[in-house]
């Protein structure tokens, strides 16, 4: 199993006015304690994804935080990413890999679904992610997950398990002592007036 750290991974959910806003946006989740930074962008402006994407890999270079890109392979390629997080439509998890290589973290969503946790393990993902557990305002419509989910991966795959969706700092224990190794979190953190408290406040969750 890929050791991967436990704690927050940060989410961004663009856009933001500039790439200096951005990246001083992912710098305060960073300074409140996150160990995992994904580079989420559904827009279709590609020079402004690959100038943001690049200015967040050598911010996380720098850090020594993990840097994964949402969906984008060729993307995470271009700016040499840590590696890319997948869905259900998006490529494979046996394409990421080829893409980007064997030392490259491939992350799957496996929404309420542990038989696709299960085939993720076999295919060679790096982490599995459950999600949502509460309601979600970046994704209203997302299937319902249980806690139970969590114990069970935990207890069958030899995997790092995330947990997304709706998690506050007051939800999350629960989810913590279910199993989760790492709490994605989106709004909770880049939502906040104050990011770094936020981003904290999760980090005291796993202490």
């Amino acid at each position: 199993m890929r050791r991967l750290p436990r704690g927050l991974y940060a989410i961004t959910d663009g856009p933001y006015a500039t790439t200096h806003a951005l990246e001083t946006a992912v710098s305060a989740a960073i300074a409140g304690g996150a160990v995992m930074v994904q580079y989420r962008d559904k827009s279709g402006d590609a020079a402004r994804r690959l100038e943001e994407a690049h200015a967040l890999r050598a911010l996380c270079r720098a850090a020594r935080v993990i840097f994964i890109i949402n969906d984008d392979v060729a993307l995470a390629a271009a700016v040499e990413a840590d590696g890319v997080h997948v869905g259900k439509g998006d490529a494979a998890c046996h394409d990421a890999r080829s893409c980007l290589g064997a030392q490259a973290i491939v992350g799957l969503s496996c929404y309420n679904d542990f038989s696709r946790a299960a085939q993720a393990a076999v295919l060679g993902a790096d982490y599995v992610a459950f999600g949502s557990f509460y309601p979600s305002s970046t994704k209203p419509e997302a299937v319902p997950a249980t806690p139970q989910l969590l114990t069970r991966a935990k207890r069958e795959l030899d995997l790092p398990v995330v947990a997304i969706g709706g998690i506050t700092p007051e939800n999350g224990a629960p989810l913590v002592a279910a199993g989760a190794d790492l709490l994605a979190v989106i709004s909770g953190v880049f939502g906040a007036a104050d990011v770094t408290a936020a981003a904290r406040a999760y980090t005291q969750l796993f202490r």
